[in-house]
């Protein structure tokens, strides 16, 4: 990679999966100084001998993001996971704020595929309001519109492999599955490089239907998983008798309801564009966690 960007580099969710991971590509890369943020900074205890500075900030507490991210350079503001109505907007406002007071020049955000007003996803709106407060401060950013993760599917898949049937309310759309260590990678490069002010869409290599998913967990399992399409609303009933709160299960309905209406077929080359590297394929990357899809669930 050309053109690295002197730091400090601030990471928030540090702490997290996709933080952390954002945190090892840096490492790898040689950039730095990095700074860590997290509402539990002591997670990030084991990184402080490869000079990663911890610091506590919690977007739901404007107070403490000025320390958090004073001195930094180059910031990426990872999306909260806060499902409840407002929350994640105030507490992206909060950051944003945070990050024009304290002189930051790129900010990096992790957005959503097509965040429009019509996407059925409950949250689309808090993303496209974020990407609007990024862009009205006037410093220079990139957002990156990450698909749907890869690594979900192994969730659902296992029981769809021991159901012996794969049920989705995704009629036949198409997903641009994207894993989650590639869209580590992409906002690791995209705080490395100055490219201006971009919107990127970060997708795997091609968009699948769940029939598609269905056929690579048959392939999997060796044994013929057919894809059987369902209403949202059996999909929420389904869920929420599993056990799960009917607003979760909403929340989670509403992906495929957005698969359906193809919101979510997007497959493009941004990725490779960004760090020199495709995105690895669905498949590939199932069949890589064979061993976890066949392992049934606990009881």
């Amino acid at each position: 990679m050309t053109n690295i960007q002197n730091g400090p580099f601030i990471v928030t969710g540090a702490s997290g999966q996709l933080g952390r991971q954002v945190i090892d590509n840096l490492i790898a890369a040689g950039a730095g100084p990095i700074i860590g943020v997290s509402r539990s900074p002591e997670k990030l205890a084991d990184l402080a001998d490869k000079g990663i500075e911890a610091r506590k900030g919690d977007f739901n507490d404007p107070a403490s993001l000025s320390a958090a991210f004073a001195g930094g350079k180059r910031l990426l503001i990872i999306s909260t996971d806060d499902l409840e109505p407002g929350k994640r907007l105030e507490a992206h406002k909060n950051a944003v704020a945070a990050a024009t007071k304290e002189g930051i020049t790129h900010i990096v955000y992790t957005s959503l595929t097509n965040p429009v007003e019509e996407s059925p996803i409950t949250f689309s709106k808090d993303h496209s309001d974020t990407e609007a407060l990024i862009k009205d401060t006037g410093v220079n950013y990139t957002i990156l519109r990450n698909n749907l993760y890869t690594d979900l599917v192994l969730m659902g898949g296992g029981q769809s492999i021991g159901m012996g049937q794969h049920f989705a309310a995704a009629a036949e759309g198409k997903t641009g599955y994207v894993t989650r260590a590639d869209c580590a990678r992409a906002a690791a490069a995209a705080l490395m490089q100055e490219t201006g002010s971009s919107v990127l869409d970060i997708t795997g290599p091609a968009a699948l239907s769940q029939g598609d998913i269905a056929a690579i967990l048959s392939e999997i399992s060796g044994k013929d998983i057919p894809y059987i399409p369902i209403s949202t609303d059996d999909l929420v009933k389904a869920m929420i008798g599993a056990g799960l709160p009917e607003f979760m299960a909403k929340v989670f309905a509403s992906f495929d309801e957005a698969m359906a209406k193809d919101y979510l077929s997007v497959a493009s080359d941004d990725l490779e564009k960004l760090t020199g590297q495709a995105g690895q394929s669905a498949r590939d990357f199932l069949i890589g966690n064979k061993a976890a899809l066949l392992t049934p669930p606990a009881q």
